[in-house]
């Protein structure tokens, strides 16, 4: 079925075919993909448009010693089956196979690892930079998307790159255009012109003879502006020092392979703009490509995904409770950077469109922008994956809290994630929430909860932040309407001896069937900031021992919040602190990671038992 594919196991032997092979070897590759990801799950849609993009920077540059830096990752899984890990694919994203995006670790075809945006310009100039300096002649290529191209810090690169000579070639990756028949044929014979020596060395001799008489220099650059404006949306690329080509058609290979191998020969900072279709050649992904972005197991005659549980996830109990507080509350804004789907903002989008804003990725952007409304007396909740919240921590720190303005954060994401692994597990929010003054900061240990904190933080006169692991609950059933509870108040929520368990979040349901085999008690501490002060005192005076319980890492975690109010209390009282280890945990089955770090009801139970009674050696 593979019998090209199966011949690649190097690009050193996809550089021995001939080019003719190469449409083929697309083909097979594409039903690769859809074959592996029906069965493993991930991401189907950008990779299905990357194929021959893929294949044609393999086949041009000589990886690995030539650099390819993708962006955010999702769509490399074309590079990982090129570069030796065809087999591996069946292990992707699970514990102990092969990770979701670039890792360095992994390969050495992985020249940077990712998994957020933007980041590929910049790596990608580093490397190009350290290859000058060592008088190497070794490309750099950053792969970016339209979308990665939102995010400032992809221009920020770019205008610094422009004002450098380092052998830098970015390529835009346009998923999100459409190029008619006869427009593509005349941009695809333009880029192969512009791309070629011939088309380079004319225009600096032009310029060297035209510079004698600057009047007809500038004339003829504002001619060839106006020309290239005309057929090609490049001027704004130049303006930042390079050398625009395209757009391609990024599914020809023929056209690929002949730009590539032109702009090769160029030095200096190049720029290509290819036009890709996400879900190319599999037709339930082209129909909706935002579907087939990320998914799980399916069908793959069909594209139909396996059925899960029918609990609400915490990102719908959010999403719902967005759009009954903006029915009771015409202030509440709803902002996402580019996540609508993820964060759970579709419903919301389509019921008060005009008080829904996407800004694009652009993490550092949607906090000042909703610093900016809160000014102005407008109520933004933020929808933001824990892990991308880290990207806009200035902003956090400068323009909201220490304004003291009422921006509400909904942190989706926060513990860990699973199949995605460290790039995008919420693993620091706590510790780096707990330390900025005026944060409200809470962890619903159920869906019920969930909405009833939403509803607390949403009507904090100040900056707050609820944060909510990946995927369902416990299954509470939600009854709450939009109610708040009173702020800095933890629930008793079962009563011990000897033991009592400090739980916040997650962690409180597997610390209550941990204290059914303990005879514990578990306070739900609902608040990591205000912490529950009353609470803790009493716990403090009534056990022996206080466990504390976080999906969050140890160190500056809640539980070091509950240390230092008991230090500052004058109460001297033996305190466990349990969390997530400190080390980046891995991809895998959530669940299964859960456990290994401990956190499950049985590792609970284990180490609060070797903590009373220590095992022997």
């Amino acid at each position: 079925m593979y019998k090209l594919l199966e011949t690649i196991n190097d690009p050193t032997e996809l550089r021995a075919l001939d080019r003719k092979q190469l449409p083929q070897l697309a083909e097979e590759l594409r039903s690769f993909l859809i074959e592996s990801v029906s069965k493993s799950g991930g991401h189907l849609a950008s990779n299905l448009g990357a194929v021959e993009l893929t294949i044609a920077l393999h086949y041009v540059f000589n990886t690995p010693d030539d650099r390819l830096v993708w962006d955010v990752g999702h769509q490399t899984y074309s590079h990982k089956i090129l570069t030796g890990r065809r087999e591996a694919m069946s292990t992707l994203r699970q514990l102990g196979g092969i990770a979701g995006f670039p890792k360095r670790a992994e390969s050495e075809y992985d020249a940077f690892g990712t998994g957020h945006s933007s980041t590929s310009i910049s790596a990608a100039l580093g490397m190009a930079v350290a290859a000058q300096a060592e008088g190497s002649d070794r490309r750099a290529v950053a792969i970016i998307g339209d979308g990665a191209m939102t995010g400032g810090m992809a221009f920020e690169a770019l205008n610094n790159a422009g004002a450098m000579d380092a052998n830098l070639l970015v390529v835009l990756n346009d998923n999100d255009m459409s190029i008619s028949e006869n427009v593509g044929a005349l941009n695809n014979y333009l880029a192969k012109l512009m791309s070629g020596r011939f088309y380079a060395a004319m225009r600096k001799g032009g310029e060297k003879v035209l510079g004698a008489v600057p009047p007809i220099l500038e004339l003829a650059k504002r001619a060839e502006e106006h020309m290239k404006g005309m057929v090609i949306p490049g001027t704004l690329f130049e303006e930042f020092g390079f050398n625009y080509i395209g757009p391609i058609d990024g599914h020809d290979l023929d056209v690929l392979i002949d730009t590539l191998t032109n702009i090769k020969r160029l030095s200096g900072p190049q720029f290509l703009h290819v036009v890709t279709k996400k879900g190319k050649g599999y037709e339930p992904a082209e129909a909706n490509p935002c579907l087939y972005h990320g998914v799980s197991r399916f069908d793959p005659e069909n594209g139909i995904a396996e059925k899960t549980g029918g609990k609400p996830t915490y990102t719908q109990v959010f999403g719902n409770w967005l759009c009954d507080m903006a029915a009771a509350d015409a202030r509440l804004v709803g902002i996402t950077p580019a996540m609508r789907e993820g964060s759970g903002l579709v419903r919301f989008s389509q019921e008060f469109p005009k008080r829904y804003f996407d800004v694009g990725i652009a993490e550092q952007h949607a906090l000042t922008f909703a610093a900016g409304l809160a000014c102005e007396g407008v109520k933004p909740v933020v929808a933001i994956y824990s892990t991308f919240l880290q990207r806009a921590y200035d902003q956090l720190v400068h323009d909201v809290a220490l304004q003291n303005l009422p921006v509400m954060l909904a942190i989706d994401r926060a513990g860990l994630v699973g199949a995605d692994g460290p790039t995008h597990a919420g693993s620091f929010d706590l510790t780096f929430l707990r330390c900025i003054p005026n944060m409200l900061i809470a962890a619903p240990s159920d869906e019920n909860e969930c909405r009833r904190l939403l509803t607390t933080a949403f009507l904090h006169d100040g900056p707050s932040a609820v944060r909510y692991p990946r995927g369902s609950g416990v299954g509470a059933t939600i009854d709450a309407g939009l109610e708040p509870v009173e702020i800095g108040k933890g629930v008793l929520r079962r009563r011990g001896h000897g033991v009592a368990f400090i739980a916040f979040g997650s962690l409180v349901a597997p610390a209550l069937t941990a204290a059914e085999a303990l005879d514990a008690s578990v306070a739900d501490m609902r608040f990591v900031k205000p912490l529950d002060v009353d609470l803790l005192r009493e716990l403090a005076h009534s056990h022996r021992l206080l466990v504390t319980l976080e999906e969050n890492a140890v160190a500056g975690g809640a539980g070091a919040g509950v240390a230092e109010v008991l230090a500052e209390l004058g109460i001297d009282v033996p305190v466990f602190h349990l969390g997530l280890p400190d080390r980046f945990i891995e991809h895998g089955d959530a669940v299964r990671m859960l456990a290994d770090c401990g956190l499950d009801a049985a590792g609970i139970e284990h180490a609060v038992r070797q903590r009373i009674t220590p095992l022997p050696e």
